[in-house]
This record gives structure tokens, sequence and C-alpha cells, in this order.
């Protein structure tokens, strides 16, 4: 059976074809488009003119695809930009009227639970308690899991996006700007990381595009030229990342292997968060892995 996802985020718009036969689960097709539904409407809650036509395009670029494919089902699922805008309702019929496709709106507790799922098809089990975190660009879910049970979640309206357009941030960032960011990530997040110390977590895995920029980056290849189910990043690796990235200038960062360039001003502010949870918690392992919400929604039709 072949299945099309589409992940209408913040960010980006995103697909995965996959296809399910007795010898398992595979990975046929992914790609995204830059969409940007979180642009400098965000703060207001809405979804601009300008958003609005990027997602229609992106989905009907995706459609393209899909229908080369023989897809049995198509799922097209939409996250905190829409979730939380005011004109959702026009924007969601606008959709539908223009590419033909039903965008089902998930809850932030529902973002969690697939995130979850689609980790846990990559990890399989975990071994030891493990907090999971998912960087969007409108909000972060953050999971703490073990063996193969979820067993605590939340999803906050506080990803990268929102925080660029919160935060008046230099080039290069300024000591007392990562001060406020580590302040209010410790607030936001406050819960998540006291059950992550209360649980004695010390493996971190990272599941969102800035977890695979920073591999890309350890391993000095192109963005989407190397696929991984997961990957160790070892803590010395990340504070190498780590600081580069808070010394840098956006132009600099434009010049660094790896870099995606959908990331370029958000990839800051998230190595801010993944170090002030390292730091909060105790983390000693990090694993990053590709596997997320749409591989999560593959798995929900899987198992219907």
């Amino acid at each position: 059976m072949k299945i099309a996802i589409i992940d209408l985020g913040t960010n980006t718009c995103n697909l995965l074809i996959a296809e399910t036969n007795p010898q398992g689960f595979f990975i046929l097709h992914q790609s995204k488009q830059l969409v940007k539904l979180g642009d400098n409407r965000i703060k207001q809650n809405e979804i601009s003119h300008e958003a609005t036509e990027r997602a229609i395009q992106s989905i009907l670029k995706h459609k393209e695809i899909i229908q080369t494919s023989q897809v049995e089902s198509v799922q097209v699922i939409a996250t905190s930009a829409v979730r939380d805008a005011s004109n959702k309702t026009s924007f969601l019929e606008k959709l539908s009227c223009k590419t033909g496709l039903i965008v089902k709106v998930i809850s932030g507790e529902k973002e969690a639970e697939m995130i979850f799922n689609g980790v846990l098809l990559a990890m399989n089990e975990f071994k030891q308690p493990a907090v999971i975190l998912d960087i969007g660009g409108g909000s972060n879910e953050i999971i703490i899991a073990d063996k193969k049970e979820m067993l605590w979640k939340e999803s906050q309206p506080t990803g990268m996006a929102r925080v660029i357009n919160r935060f008046d941030i230099s080039d290069p960032i300024q000591s007392k700007e990562i001060n406020q960011m580590q302040q209010f990530f410790s607030e936001a997040h406050k819960d998540a990381f006291l059950k992550s110390k209360e649980m004695d977590v010390k493996t971190l895995v990272g599941c969102s595009g800035a977890f695979d920029t920073i591999a890309d980056m350890i391993d000095q290849v192109n963005p989407g030229e190397k696929a991984r189910m997961k990957q160790n990043i070892s803590i010395n690796d990340f504070y190498s990342v780590y600081h580069k990235l808070i010394k840098s200038t956006r132009d600099e960062r434009l010049q660094m292997r790896g870099m995606d360039m959908v990331r370029i001003d958000l990839i800051v502010p998230a190595v801010i968060l993944i170090e002030e949870l390292i730091s909060s918690v105790g983390i000693n392992e990090i694993i990053q892995t590709d596997f997320a919400l749409r591989e999560g929604a593959f798995y929900e039709i899987m198992n219907k």
C-alpha cells in the first residue's frame, strides 16, 4: 500500500510517500517546499495572503508528484500556524478549493502523539528514558518516552518563527539576547525540563529540521544529501556547532556547509533551546532521527 503524507508546517510544506508490504516500511520519496506560513503576520496569529498563495503552490507541486506515484491514500496535515490562525477557516476553504485536497488540522497534543509514533518507528524501542524534542516553526513538542511507551507530552506555541518575530536579534546575536531566550525557553518548557529531571532522562532524541541541520554540519554534507533513520551526535560535536552558530553572522551562516537555507534565521534560537534543555536536564547522549510527524501519520494509517 502506497501512502502520501503532506505536512503543512509553519516554515515548510513536506511530502512523504511511503509503502508498506510484508517486508516492512519503505520510504519512496521525500521533498519539501518553503511556505513561510509563519511570516511577519504570525505575531497577529494570521496567515497572510502571500503565505496562502505559497501554501497553495506548494501543495500543487506535491500533488503533481503524488499523481505520478500511484498512491492509494493521501493525507494532508496542518499544524501550529494553521491551528492558531484567526483566519484559518477562510485559509482552509481557499486551500481546498484550489488544490482539491482536504486539510486536517491537528491539535498540539495530537501532533506530539504522531511525532512519538514516527520516532518509535525509527528507534523501535527506548532502552532508557529519553526526551524527544521536535522544534517547529510554530510550536515545539517535548515528549518523554521509555521502552515503547509515551510517558508524558507537551506542545507549546514557542516555535522558532514565533521566537524570531518576538525578539529583536542582533547579527550576530548578543549575550543579553541569548540570556533572554534561555529564560524564555526555561519558563515556557518548565514542566518538560522538570519532568525530564524527575525521570532521570539522559538521552535526547532530536527529530526536527534543526537537528537535521546540526547533523549535516557535523557530517559536512549538503542538506538532504544524507538520509538518517537515526544517528548519534556526541555532546562535544553539538557544542562545537552551537558555539560556531551563536558567534556567526547571517552571511557567515549562508556559507556554512550543511546549512539549510530554510533555517538560516531559525537555527540560532533553535540551538539555544537545545543547549538549555541539555544543560538544565543533564543530557549526556543525543540521537538525531529524520523520522517525526509524517512517519507518525504513516504509522497510524498503517495500523488502522
